[in-house]
């Protein structure tokens, strides 16, 4: 996404920094991070090499910039969906994908890999889901980052539930590659 382009949206930039949208907008209304505004409308559009000014002077790491690619994490302990899901959304949907067996993995994996989607198994062996999405919710670095539910033993009735609970949406097991994709896509797809 950001390499072949030299002008994004506000929304652009917050994928690449990982913060909200309205963070981008202070950013630009304040001044500290230049562009323009379309005329005759509210958008606004950074070019990419004042993009790059700004977080090196902030120190927001460059990952984004070079790969912009939707960062995925799978939590689930059962390793043939994980490596199924990673394979598949790696070379299929192109995501940078990474993988956590538990909670206190998926936590640090968080910390490092700052996802943009979290795909988080309801029935994991430590039973702390909700602990990860307060946390996630909670940091302000993972603003942005949306987390669908994956469960296999719970009715659509409890699952539709879950989105009072931080959860984007869900995914009832099994389902098939096509739908995880189309789940992705969908929380990624909010215009800002």
């Amino acid at each position: 996404m950001a390499m072949d382009k030299d002008v994004l949206t506000t929304g652009e930039v917050a994928k690449i920094c990982n913060v909200a949208p309205r963070t981008v907008s202070k950013w630009f209304d304040s001044g500290q991070l230049k562009g323009y505004k379309i005329p005759g409308s509210k958008d606004r559009r950074i070019p990419k090499q004042q993009l790059i000014k700004f977080m090196q002077l902030h120190g927001i790491p460059l990952d984004g910039i070079t790969s912009g690619s939707t960062r995925v994490l799978i939590v689930d302990d059962e390793k043939e969906v994980t490596d199924a899901l990673q394979k598949v959304l790696t070379e299929q949907a192109k995501y940078e994908v990474k993988v956590a067996a538990s909670t206190f993995a998926a936590g640090l994996e968080c910390e490092r890999f700052k996802p943009h989607v979290i795909l988080l198994d309801l029935h994991l062996a430590d039973n702390a889901h909700m602990e990860l999405v307060n946390r996630v919710r909670q940091e302000d670095d993972l603003a942005i980052t949306k987390i669908i539910a994956m469960s296999g033993k719970m009715t659509d009735a409890q699952l539709s539930g879950l989105k009072n609970t931080g959860f984007e949406t869900y995914l009832k097991k099994p389902f098939q590659i096509r739908q995880v994709i189309q789940a992705v896509e969908q929380c990624m797809s909010v215009v800002y």
